[in-house]
Parts: structure tokens; C-alpha cells; sequence
């Protein structure tokens, strides 16, 4: 038996012509022995989950395809093998755990469904043994009542939930070789280190070798063994976990290691007297019980409990805490996006919640959100310019004033105003969310409503998107309610959190305060179990990469 789990010897995936390069990896070189975990870091574009795609011949054929080099799992040539023999392959010798599990996901099947697809497709196992293991799998990966969880189809569980689904279905069949291509990403952090401590444990019971896409420097300070760097398909920097976090050589991975936010918090500043612009009071969200005698039956969810709030002008509040908090529940119910069962949400003494469609079209005006997938919040058939000027022509701008107002603001957010007639897919994922900003800041508004920002951006992009709302929040005297599952984002930006834990508030206060002196022992556990907590990024001058 071969002791390498994977071997990765000279790579090259071609691109289609007129493509910003004619190759997406050129000549890498990778090996990840069994029972080591090895980290693939990089920005958006470096080819890392090209490589994954290459390993698991998934690959966008022709267009995208390996030109040369050969990739071995656990001995075997992956480039020889036949579609069926790879269909043979996955799940049960090499599996993937892939970034975004709502696409991944069949949203007509149930989540029990899924997993016992591939326990039906690979065992002999009877249904009933199948239904247990499928249990036993939900409860390793930590979901919250698993019997319910079974039951439930992919848009009834938050985003972290969806993304243990999938952990799940990948280690149901205990391969040698896991491929997490930026698995942990939509996580909270105590979730986080229970998926990171469960594939070591894989590791410890198997012997499975794991390749680990991320651009995390905390989950990579916490998990890796190894590490390899790309930059633009090249591997610029190889090593020991230790030598690459505490003293790496290239400039690219200096610079990538400089934008990691510190965990220690902003010196912090007073709103006392500032006057309260939104104000959340005695805030309820119950979803009910949802399936039915085929299906099973659901219980219902209180996702916010009594909630009550302040947000001052020209202040930061973060909203924390674990998937499955409320978090994302509370930033639509401030917007109007989800009704509540009862409370109020005052904007500038207004309730919002009492307003009749006519007068809220007016208060949105005052408050407007920055989604979590810029992608999936813009719309692909118009252009920026058009996605930008939409509100205030809307609300009554001419459409020449509103189309020159856009321009100006893409200025704002650091993007060219020639980027104005381009689509949203001609962007990266940093420009994209850039753009849902400028969008954001079209009516002038009073309180932007940020719900995770920054969580599926590269580390470098995340600091400078972090800079903007900092800067223009300064600038335009904005009040942000930040809903983030990163501490080191909410140390970094954020005046004062909120901690909340199944839709309660179980701490209050400001951020260095909580940091520093955390009184609860949930707030302790968030912060006891940040990835990389013990790790110290060595003093890098942040430069452009």
C-alpha cells in the first residue's frame, strides 16, 4: 500500500483560448501522504479548486482539461481511468467536500435522501441500516435534532447546517483521500473546529490523507501540516505549516499573511451621545412546523426570541453567533424582507413593521442591505450601471442624473466608473460584492444592513472590502448592522456586538470589552474556539498584490 494518499507530479490545465492565461495550473507539483493534511492557499484565479476538479475529473471538458503532467490517488493513475471506473472511485476511495452546498445539493430531495444516495449507490446496507448510519453521520457533524434535520430539504436548514450536509455525505464512507475545497467558509467558528477536529479524528481512525482549499489563515494555522501557495497557477512557496505562517519567503504569501484581521479589537469609541437611528424592540420569528405523512414532520423553529436592540449614528454593531442564531433572520426582519410575528423595528422613530406597502417603499430609502452572494443578489442580465441606478429611479431620479450618480459611485468603491457598462459575471468576487456596496449606497441611506459581507472573499480582497465600509462609513456618517460568524471581522470593524445564541441576546457590549473580559460562557466558547486563536501573524508591511 502506497503511502501517498495523492501525488501530483508536473500539472498543467489549459484554459480556453482567449482566456487571461493560457494555463490555469502550470507544473505543480503536490504530494499529500496518508494521515497529513496539506493546504492549498491562494486568491480567487491561483487555480486551487481547478486542481480539485482536476483530481476528481470534474473538470469543464474540453473547454478546461488537463494538457499534461499525472495525478495518482492512493497508487492508482485518476488520468487512465474510464468515467464508470471513476464513478466506482468517488465517495468511496476520494471524496469532495465543495464550497457552496446550496448548488451542490438537489433542492427536490430531502437531506436524509441525499446522504443514503450515496450509501445506496456504494453498500449492501438495508434501508433501516442505512437510516441509522445516516443519523449517526448528521450527529458527528453536529446538526442540531438529526431526526428532524433528516427530514428536512436544503432550504429549510442555514447555510452552515447545509454545509455539514455535505461534509457528511462525503465522509459517510470513510474515504482515503478528502478533497475540502474551502469547506469551512459559511461556518461559525465553534462549528468550525468541530469540523476541523472531525476530520482529524478521520484521519487518526483511517489513515486518509486531506488536501485543504481555503484562504484562511487560521483554519490553516489550526489544521495544516503542510503548505503549498499558488499565485496565478504557479507554486511560489512550499513548507511546514510552521515556516510558511511564521516565516514565509515569497512577497505574495507576505502580503497574504499581513491581511489577516487581528484578533485584537479597535481601540474602542464612544456613541453615548449620538442619537439612536434603528431600534429593534421585543422582535419575535417563529417558523412552523413544516412536511407532512410522506415527508416527515418538521418542528417548528423559534429563530428570534424577545430581541431587543440600539444602533446609534455613525456606529458598527456586530450581530454574532453560531449558524442557526438568528443572525440572518434578524438583518431581513430590519429590512423587511421576512415579517415578523410581533415587536417593532423603529427607523428614525418610524416602525417599520407597521407600514403599509406604499409608506415602506419610502423608508427604504433610509436602509438598505449588502447580501452574502453578490452573485446570486445581482441580477446577470443587467448591466452595473443599470443594477446601481435602479433605486433612485425608483424612487423618482431622473435616469441620465441616476446613471451619472452610479459612475460616481463605482469611483467610491474604488472601481473604475468604466466598469459601468460591464455585466455582474465579468467581475471577481471582490468587485461583485464592491458593486452590491455601491448599490447599497445609491439612495443615500441612512443604516446599511451588511448581512456577511466579506465571509466567501479571499483574505487580501476581505481586508480592503473591510477598509471600504470603514472608510465610507466615516465618510457618509453611515450606522452598519454587521451580521458576521468571523470574530476577527467583528473585532476589526465593529463598535459594539451582540452575541446571540437559538434568537436570544445572551451578551451585549462593546467589543473590546467582550473580547478582552467575555462574561458568558457561550461568548467563551465563540471565542475559546476561533481557528488560529493561539497563532500570531508575524509583523508583515500589508503591501498590493
Amino acid at each position: 500500500m502506497t503511502e501517498f494518499a495523492l501525488k501530483i507530479e508536473n500539472l498543467k490545465i489549459a484554459l480556453p483560448e482567449g482566456s487571461d492565461r493560457p494555463f490555469a495550473l502550470e507544473g505543480l507539483d503536490l504530494e499529500v501522504r496518508r494521515g497529513e493534511v496539506v493546504c492549498l492557499v491562494g486568491e480567487s484565479g491561483s487555480g486551487k479548486s481547478l486542481t480539485a476538479g482536476a483530481i476528481m475529473r470534474l473538470l469543464p471538458e474540453p473547454h478546461v482539461h488537463v494538457a499534461g503532467g499525472a495525478i495518482s490517488v492512493q497508487g492508482e493513475d485518476i488520468l487512465a481511468k474510464s468515467e464508470t471506473e471513476m464513478k466506482a472511485m468517488r465517495g468511496e476511495r476520494v471524496s469532495m467536500i465543495f464550497q457552496e452546498p446550496m448548488t451542490a445539493l438537489n433542492p427536490q430531495k430531502t437531506v436524509g435522501w441525499q446522504i443514503d444516495e450515496v450509501l445506496r449507490l456504494h453498500t449492501k446496507l438495508t434501508r433501516t441500516e442505512r437510516r441509522a448510519r445516516v443519523i449517526e453521520m448528521l450527529e458527528r457533524v453536529h446538526i442540531p435534532d438529526p431526526p428532524s434535520a433528516y427530514n428536512a430539504y436544503p432550504h429549510q436548514v442555514s447555510g452552515g447546517q447545509r454545509q455539514r450536509v455535505m461534509i457528511a455525505m462525503a465522509l459517510c464512507l470513510s474515504p482515503g483521500l478528502i478533497i475540502a475545497d474551502e469547506p469551512t467558509t459559511a461556518l461559525d467558528v465553534t462549528t468550525q473546529l468541530q469540523i476541523l477536529k472531525l476530520i482529524r479524528d478521520l484521519q487518526e481512525q483511517e489513515g486518509a490523507g486531506v488536501l485543504f482549499i481555503t484562504h484562511d489563515f487560521g483554519v490553516v494555522a489550526e489544521i495544516a501540516d503542510h503548505v503549498v501557495v499558488l499565485s496565478q497557477g504557479k507554486m511560489v512557496e512550499t513548507g511546514t505549516a510552521q515556516q510558511v505562517l511564521n516565516a514565509p519567503q515569497h512577497p505574495y504569501t507576505q502580503a497574504l499573511i499581513a491581511s489577516v484581521p487581528s484578533l485584537t479589537p479597535s481601540p474602542p469609541k464612544s456613541f453615548d451621545n449620538a442619537p439612536v437611528v434603528l431600534k429593534g424592540t421585543g422582535l419575535n420569528k417563529t417558523f412552523a412546523a413544516q412536511g407532512g405523512f410522506l415527508s416527515g414532520r418538521r418542528k417548528s423553529v423559534t429563530a428570534v426570541d424577545d430581541l431587543t436592540f440600539e444602533l446609534r449614528k455613525g456606529e458598527t454593531l456586530g450581530v454574532v453567533g453560531e449558524s442557526g442564531s438568528g443572525k440572518t433572520t434578524v438583518s431581513r426582519i430590519v429590512t423587511r424582507l421576512l415579517e415578523a410575528d410581533s415587536g417593532a423595528v423603529e427607523l428614525d422613530g418610524t416602525d417599520l413593521l407597521a407600514c403599509n406597502p406604499r409608506q415602506l417603499r419610502e423608508m427604504r430609502k433610509h436602509i438598505q442591505m449588502v447580501f452574502q452572494d453578490p452573485m446570486a443578489s445581482l441580477n446577470p442580465r443587467k448591466r452595473v450601471v443599470d443594477l446601481i441606478a435602479q433605486g433612485p429611479i425608483v424612487h423618482g431620479v431622473s435616469r441620465e442624473k441616476a446613471h451619472a450618480q452610479a459612475r460616481d459611485l463605482l469611483a467610491l468603491v474604488e472601481l473604475s466608473p468604466s466598469a459601468a457598462n460591464r455585466f455582474p459575471h465579468e467581475f471577481s468576487g471582490g468587485q461583485r460584492q464592491r458593486i452590491g456596496i455601491a448599490r447599497a449606497l445609491a439612495l443615500r441611506p441612512k443604516v446599511i444592513v451588511a448581512d456577511e459581507p466579506v465571509s466567501a472573499l479571499d483574505v487580501s480582497v476581505q481586508a480592503q472590502v473591510l477598509r471600504l465600509l470603514a472608510d465610507l462609513r466615516d465618510q457618509m456618517d453611515l450606522s452598519l448592522l454587521f451580521v458576521t460568524h468571523d470574530l476577527r471581522v467583528a473585532a476589526q470593524l465593529c463598535d459594539r456586538i451582540i452575541v446571540m445564541q437559538k434568537g436570544e441576546i445572551v451578551e451585549t457590549g462593546k467589543t473590546a470589552e467582550v473580547f478582552a473580559d467575555p462574561r458568558h460562557p457561550y461568548t467563551r466558547n465563540l471565542l475559546s474556539s476561533i481557528p488560529g486563536r493561539h497563532w500570531t501573524p508575524p509583523k508583515l508591511e500589508a503591501i498590493a498584490i
